[in-house]
């Protein structure tokens, strides 16, 4: 079967499916992934999971989960007032990019509408210094006061209408990259699994409620309770008005998390898939809590030893989330070649008594200099 990722990523972020109603997507990724699992599950919460049977089973069976939310950002009618509707958000969505946005009101029907405030002739002047709070913005859906009534009721959700944009180069802008640019490395990472054998199961996990509190992890990997996991989720890319020390370059490589939420065991045998095969690679310090599904995974049962991997974004939290394709390749291939790589030694590599061995001290910085393969893409 061919495999598109470009179109794949096109499909997942054009969809719309905030938290808590994320149904839609998950139809979606269950059609996708069917020609590369063998058997579906899916939590009370409706975190959707994968099964890809091990090629070569080892005894006792061992699983792995790969993890990356599926929900996104949006907004939800709190009330309307003249056939105007006004907002609440949903989760995070930045109330500074959203004045002028096109969106879709999911009433009755779907309803396209625009994101409007006061124009700023009529404002005052300290208010034109700020940027409209969700109290002062309004959806106009161009219909008459009560055909709005009729068609539209509070709480009815509301999604940014933004296509996702080719840019130069592999980069490519949308809404909702955050995180479904990480559901598609986790098929981009099933697909590169059907040219290799694995002695481990893996449970490919999309993942719901992630913007509302790591909900759907939770309960994911206490139903899962997979022996190991591997998060994934959208970290931030250099661009103007970020620290350095906060970001990371576009392009780079897929970010590999390094602290307390991760394994470090876990954690040197990763890098050195990714230095075997030569898999472009930044390393992500993260001195504590990192915010993302890893976070909920790794304290699930009696606790998961645990990764994260990042594609790195700009305009986080926007219809504009902005990436480079090739983070998203590396991330499913460095998943495909490090599963491949499992055997039933793994878990014992894992204890953490004794010295830690680590040869990849000196791996402690960002990367931006490894050879990889789809450089020349």
């Amino acid at each position: 079967m061919t495999f598109n990722l470009k179109t794949h990523l096109k499909t997942l972020v054009e969809a719309h499916a905030p938290s808590g109603y994320e149904a839609p997507i998950s139809n979606l990724i269950q059609a996708s992934w069917q020609p590369f699992v063998d058997t579906f599950d899916q939590d009370k919460l409706g975190s959707l999971i994968g099964i890809k049977h091990a090629t070569r089973p080892i005894a006792p069976r061992r699983k792995i989960m790969l993890a990356a939310h599926m929900d996104e950002i949006g907004l939800m009618v709190r009330e309307i007032v003249d056939g105007f509707i006004y907002v609440q958000r949903v989760a995070g969505l930045d109330n500074r990019v959203m004045l002028a946005q096109p969106v879709i009101v999911h009433g009755k029907q779907p309803l396209p509408g625009i994101v409007a405030a006061a124009p700023p002739h009529l404002l005052t002047e300290n208010d034109r210094k700020q940027y409209p709070s969700y109290e002062a913005l309004v959806i106009d859906v161009g219909l008459p006061a009560d055909e709005v009534e009729s068609l539209v009721s509070i709480g009815n959700l509301i999604t940014p209408d933004a296509p996702m944009l080719e840019l130069a180069g592999k980069r490519f802008a949308a809404k909702a990259m955050d995180d479904r640019c990480c559901v598609a490395a986790v098929t981009y990472c099933l697909v590169e699994l059907q040219k290799m054998q694995h002695s481990w199961d893996v449970y490919a996990t999309a993942t719901v409620q992630e913007e509302t509190g790591l909900i759907g992890a939770k309960t994911a990997a206490h139903h899962i309770n997979p022996d190991i996991a591997i998060a994934l989720d959208v970290t931030f890319a250099a661009q103007p008005g970020i620290s350095s020390d906060d970001a990371l370059e576009m392009g780079g490589g897929v970010a590999i998390a390094l602290g307390p939420n991760i394994h470090p065991k876990l954690y040197d045998k990763i890098i050195k898939v990714a230095k075997h095969y030569e898999i472009k690679y930044q390393i992500e310090p993260i001195p504590g809590a990192s915010g993302t599904d890893a976070w909920a995974i790794q304290v699930a049962q009696s606790g998961i030893p645990t990764a994260l991997f990042g594609v790195p974004i700009r305009n986080m939290h926007s219809p504009v989330e902005t990436l480079d394709m090739r983070d998203v390749e590396r991330a499913g291939r460095l998943m495909a070649h490090f599963i491949a790589a499992l055997d039933a030694d793994f878990m014992d590599s894992l204890a953490l008594d004794g010295e830690d061995k680590n040869d990849s001290d000196s791996d402690n910085n960002h990367h931006d200099n490894n050879k990889d393969e789809s450089d020349s893409d």
